[in-house]
């Protein structure tokens, strides 16, 4: 069955969600036949995240965005290290934190992921079209930051 023949009679969530699947299998997939196939599910996220190697998006806030506890974030990391694909240190300037960075492992794996989500990116193009698609991001850019909206607002019901 095609989907987008019943596209309309589809909650956005429910889209979102087998939309998603299509990236996670594809990523799952590759990382598997590179050897990576031990990572838990959100540690895609955090060696995706971390592989940004962008100072604005530290673990904290990529665990934030996952809604883990922190017990259920420390095991993640736990993990994750144990696996051979991050590294914890004690932060050089404040020695109360800890700094997580990605291994050479944990790099080839996020390098395998990227080209996975790069091949699935290619693929919906080649499909859709450049306006398409870029309508798309637009409009999943404009949902996200209706959580901003929604929590802001929770702070003016008190």
């Amino acid at each position: 069955m095609n989907h987008t023949d019943v596209l309309d009679d589809i909650a956005m969530p429910v889209l979102l969600r087998h939309a998603r699947k299509t990236y996670g299998a594809a990523m799952r997939r590759a990382l598997d036949e590179a050897g990576y196939d031990d990572i838990p599910g959100n540690g895609l996220y955090v060696i995706g995240g971390l592989a940004l190697d962008r100072a604005d998006i530290p673990l904290g806030q990529l665990i934030r965005e996952m809604r883990l506890s922190k017990q259920a974030a420390g095991q993640l990391v736990d993990t994750l290290v144990t696996r051979g694909y991050l590294d914890r240190s004690i932060d050089k300037e404040d020695r109360r934190k800890l700094t997580v960075t990605l291994t050479d492992r944990g790099r080839a794996a996020a390098a395998a992921q990227r080209a996975a989500r790069e091949k699935v990116d290619a693929d919906l193009l080649a499909k859709v079209g450049r306006d398409d698609l870029d309508r798309t991001r637009r409009t999943l850019a404009v949902l996200i930051d209706m959580i901003d909206d929604m929590e802001c607002g929770k702070d003016d019901e008190v």
